[in-house]
């Protein structure tokens, strides 16, 4: 009779670990990552003289991308983490802040608003090199709102970096179609304005940078 009793437990042992799993699933919430002084990172881009560092970590494979509950890369879009250290005595604006990503073919990206994000979400694209092998986490006709709070969440909002401190958050570009969008790909950051509004010099990024560094 124990053992009997023991294997009868067994199926209702399984789905209360199915139970807990899915709810597991259900309740995880985004956390951003935290950001490490820009320079740092493998792909980055030091002023010396303006005290102010930008670097780019794309999560483009699937142990960073775990992260998040939204399976972006089915969707055709690259999230790329962005971030900028000022180790300067006076604050920068990043107010207007223009970036874009041109890949080798030279076609230039401008960052998805979340909108465009919520739009890929609720009708993927069957074409491109991002195949679908299971049905994407949606509503049918619109995105439900965990995939919102974790879009909107995860978006790079500074409108300032202040004196030796770090902002960060991500990008989402649209690489839908594009095989390697990071192969000879280069990011650029425009638009960063010092504290009396002088604006710096541009910041370029090889993403060979990231691509040929060792990984973690």
């Amino acid at each position: 009779m124990g053992s009997g009793f023991a294997l009868r437990r067994v199926p209702a042992i399984a789905a209360a670990v199915l139970l807990l799993s899915a709810l597991g699933l259900a309740g995880k919430h985004f956390v951003m990552p935290e950001a490490q002084p820009a320079h740092t990172y493998p792909a980055h881009d030091e002023h010396p003289l303006e005290h102010v560092t930008v670097a780019l970590d794309p999560y483009d494979i699937a142990d960073k991308a775990n992260i998040f509950s939204v399976h972006y890369n089915e969707i055709g879009m690259l999230p790329v983490f962005l971030v900028i250290t000022n180790d300067g005595d006076q604050p920068i604006s990043l107010v207007g802040m223009r970036a874009e990503l041109v890949t080798v073919d030279r076609t230039k990206l401008l960052p998805s608003t979340p909108d465009d994000v919520f739009r890929r979400l609720s009708h993927p694209s069957p074409r491109g090199n991002y195949p679908l092998p299971f049905p994407t986490k949606k509503v049918k006709g619109g995105v439900s709102k965990e995939d919102r709070e974790e879009v909107a969440n995860s978006q790079f909002v500074a409108q300032a970096v202040e004196p030796h401190s770090t902002q960060c958050g991500f990008l989402f570009f649209d690489v839908d179609g594009i095989s390697t969008p990071l192969a000879g790909a280069h990011f650029y950051l425009t638009d960063v304005h010092d504290a009396k509004g002088n604006e710096l010099m541009y910041f370029e990024i090889p993403l060979e940078k990231y691509l040929s560094a060792p990984q973690k």
